[in-house]
């Protein structure tokens, strides 16, 4: 008897592809990248705004890149997307082990947000979007797994490597790991030919499917969109700036690290749950309630200066995570369908990168000009309960075309 869930074995080859792709995004994601920034800094002499100047500049434009080249998730097939992303982000850790000037890092910061952060993300979460029909959330949240997997590996990893024999050697290790070992991994996974023949949800999807047009002339996308945006431009912001916020609250360094246990905890545990609930609820209807307990976290921080509030709103911001993350992911190919799914996933991943490039510029253009931590943080509950909000206004969609009637194209 198989060990898998029901759900997985007809096509566990593509849930395992999604996990494994979404883990590989981890090489292009701030968690890992920050590893470096010590020793990049040092190496290179640059001052904390340069280096993160342009690692903004580098992050908005791959946003731009993957809203145009996104949808070739729709055209390409499978293997031959895979073994292109893939190649660009060992790249990108060939031109970091060997960047020899401050100015190889922009290119080097570019492909490893557009290949990793943006591109492997992509295509991990279209693929359990497009082949998973009735099963959706269990499979989106199966591939969210991904996302600790890397946290919990590769920063460490890093880490043990700069001590060990230099960071440069561990950009050449990370290379190595992605054509030795990722590569032909998700090549191997990347067989759609049993989705393609199913009929459960097929590469083709419907004649009733939107395109990428008609989704931007529908104003539920717009309503929806700030709600799937909230939690990576709130999650970024605050970790990026956690250390302001522990001197601003008088917790220790510690103290702030030993809270992001809870963060893992409540972001695996939520994973579990998480899948379950959107096929059971619709996606749609899950968005807005995954992002309570971000709001009630984000009011802890604002009102509450007690040694306990870092684990507990780094424990609800985990369950957020994992909530918005799946809902997030099942919610444009249950609304739109999954004919044009990545080129209408394009829009929001780089809507994403967008959004997690600015908030912390932001939040600490806010921080620098005096406003306070209490102030901060409503803010962004304000903001968070807006989109939640804004979520609920919006109508559901019926197969066939919008609540009022399909526009032509």
């Amino acid at each position: 008897m198989s060990l898998l869930p029901p759900f997985m074995r007809e096509r566990a080859n593509l849930v395992f592809f999604a996990l494994f792709a979404v883990a590989a995004s981890g090489f292009g994601q701030t968690f890992f990248i920050s590893v470096f920034g010590g020793a990049l800094r040092a190496e290179f002499g640059l001052s904390n705004a340069w280096y993160g100047a342009s690692y903004s500049a580098a992050t908005l434009a791959s946003a731009i890149a993957l809203l145009a080249c996104g949808s070739l998730a729709d055209r390409w097939p499978l293997r031959r997307i895979t073994a292109l992303v893939v190649i660009m982000l060992a790249l990108a850790c060939l031109l970091m082990a060997g960047a020899q000037h401050p100015l190889m890092l922009l290119p080097a910061f570019f492909l490893l947000r557009f290949a990793g952060q943006g591109f492997m993300t992509h295509l991990g979460m279209t693929t359990a979007g497009r082949y998973f029909s009735g099963n959706r959330g269990k499979v989106i949240a199966v591939a969210a797994l991904g996302f600790p997997l890397a946290e919990v590996l590769l920063p460490t990893g890093g880490a043990w490597l700069i001590e060990t024999s230099g960071w440069r050697s561990a950009w050449l290790v990370a290379s190595l790991v992605l054509v030795g070992l990722v590569l032909p991994g998700l090549l191997w996974l990347a067989d759609t030919r049993s989705a393609e023949g199913s009929g459960e949800a097929a590469t083709t999807g419907s004649g009733d499917d939107l395109t990428r047009a008609e989704v931007l002339r529908e104003p539920g996308f717009y309503l929806l969109l700030p709600a799937a945006l909230m939690t990576p431009m709130v999650v970024t912001a605050v970790l990026f700036h956690q250390g302001a916020i522990g001197e601003a609250r008088g917790w220790s360094l510690g103290l702030l690290a030993a809270a992001f246990g809870g963060y893992a905890a409540g972001h695996l545990l939520m994973l579990f749950l998480a899948g379950s609930l959107v096929d059971r609820f619709g996606a749609q209807r899950s968005l807005p309630l995954a992002l309570l307990p971000m709001l009630i976290g984000l009011l802890l921080l604002a009102w509450v200066e007690r040694d306990w509030v870092p684990l507990a709103y780094l424990t609800l911001f985990g369950i957020t995570q994992a909530g918005t993350g799946t809902a997030g992911g099942a919610l444009w190919p249950e609304r739109y369908g999954t004919r044009h799914l990545g080129a209408i996933r394009a829009v929001s991943q780089g809507a994403m990168v967008l959004s997690t490039a600015i908030s912390p510029l932001l939040a600490g253009l806010l921080l620098d000009g005096g406003i306070g931590v209490h102030w901060l943080a409503g803010s962004m509950a304000a903001a968070v309960a807006g989109s939640a909000l804004l979520a609920l206004l919006a109508r559901p969609m019926r197969r066939g075309g919008y609540e009022e009637g399909k526009e032509e194209a």
